[in-house]
């Protein structure tokens, strides 16, 4: 059975590197939508639990679509091994605030997100003016469901 400390290891193996998928679409329209990501474990910023977690920018189209779907399954690989986390989405940015969460905390979050996924930066400030420039938001996925063949 897999678990989370599955998904750790995954990201560690694999820079954090990751394909997500989303519904794109409504009713007999709907399609898998997929897209590779960055993610890593982090803690939801307002209830501390486990989270599978990436950074995008507002105005991508998986950001539009877990917007009206707010669902996604995350899956790692590494060799002929993997690992998928689903469950319900939550997005926290300066264009989707998250309850319980204030607009300052935001940067911090991304930065927390990043790290989580095998980031590092030499500048800080720098960071978080682009992110801020270009909307980024973190994506929260919970683990409803972590299955695979780790």
């Amino acid at each position: 059975m897999a678990s989370l400390s599955d998904v750790e290891r995954f990201v560690r193996a694999e820079q954090g590197l990751a394909v997500v998928s989303v519904v794109a679409g409504s009713g007999a329209s709907a399609t898998p939508a997929s897209s590779l990501v960055n993610v890593g474990v982090a803690q939801h910023p307002v209830t501390g639990g486990p989270v599978v977690a990436f950074v995008a920018r507002a105005s991508a189209r998986k950001v539009a679509h877990l917007r009206a779907n707010p669902n996604a399954t995350v899956t790692i690989s590494t060799s002929w091994r993997w690992v998928g986390v689903s469950g319900p989405v939550e997005l926290a940015g300066p264009d989707d605030p998250l309850d319980g969460l204030a607009a300052a905390d935001v940067p911090e979050l991304l930065r927390a997100v990043f790290r989580a996924a095998g980031g590092v930066h030499d500048d800080w400030d720098e960071y978080d003016r682009v992110m801020a420039d270009e909307r980024r938001l973190a994506v929260l996925v919970a683990p409803r469901r972590v299955y695979g063949n780790p």
